[in-house]
């Protein structure tokens, strides 16, 4: 709903409410003395609060769920670069972000394959259980057998998997620990996954 002063009130709520998310998280939040106006800020704020709990996402996944313009996000996004509260790291053909000096470079490799559905179910399913055949992973996730193989090979080339035998997740723990934390941002395999974490963790001293 848009104000007879030109206001789009959905848009004001949702930036807020990414905003209070920033607030409440440690280093997501910041103070911009270049802002031009409270706007200006709460944006940024919202930005850096949304990328707090949906790490990894790219550039058109944040403008549409802040309901920002192109120009609107492009203007922010670099100016939160800038100031050295996001940084940017390329996926393929996507530009990705996250909240600065958080993740290294095989979690920011981690996040980028999360943000796709089938690769991240992969990761799930095996997590969940290592013995898990290729086929098996086809049919858990609906999708056909050679899509299993295509992106099995590009985990792999990524550092995410081996296949020498069979198929196993490398650093799993670092995985499962990004899937816990961000678990509302990666769907209902993902939540699901968070509430079965402790049973999937073993602990061996």
């Amino acid at each position: 709903m848009t104000t007879t002063d030109g206001v789009d009130e959905e848009k004001r709520a949702t930036l807020r409410r990414f905003a209070a998310v920033g607030a409440a998280t440690p280093l997501a939040r910041f103070s911009d003395p270049a802002a031009a106006d409270a706007g200006e800020s709460d944006a940024r704020d919202a930005i850096a609060g949304y990328l707090s709990t949906t790490p990894g996402a790219h550039f058109s996944k944040i403008r549409d769920d802040l309901q920002l313009g192109t120009g609107e996000t492009q203007h922010h996004l670099r100016r939160l670069e800038e100031l050295g509260v996001v940084e940017r790291f390329r996926d393929g053909d996507y530009k990705r972000f996250v909240v600065a000096d958080r993740f290294d470079a095989f979690e920011k490799n981690a996040l980028g394959y999360l943000r796709r559905d089938t690769p991240r179910g992969m990761l799930i399913e095996l997590l969940r259980n290592p013995a898990v055949t290729a086929s098996d992973l086809a049919a858990a996730l609906e999708v056909s057998p050679p899509t299993v193989s295509k992106y099995a090979g590009e985990l792999e080339e990524a550092g995410l998997l081996t296949r020498d035998d069979g198929y196993t997740v490398e650093r799993p723990e670092t995985i499962l620990l990004l899937l816990v934390r961000h678990a509302d941002s990666f769907g209902e395999r993902g939540e699901a996954l968070a509430t079965d974490a402790d049973a999937l963790i073993a602990y061996d001293p």
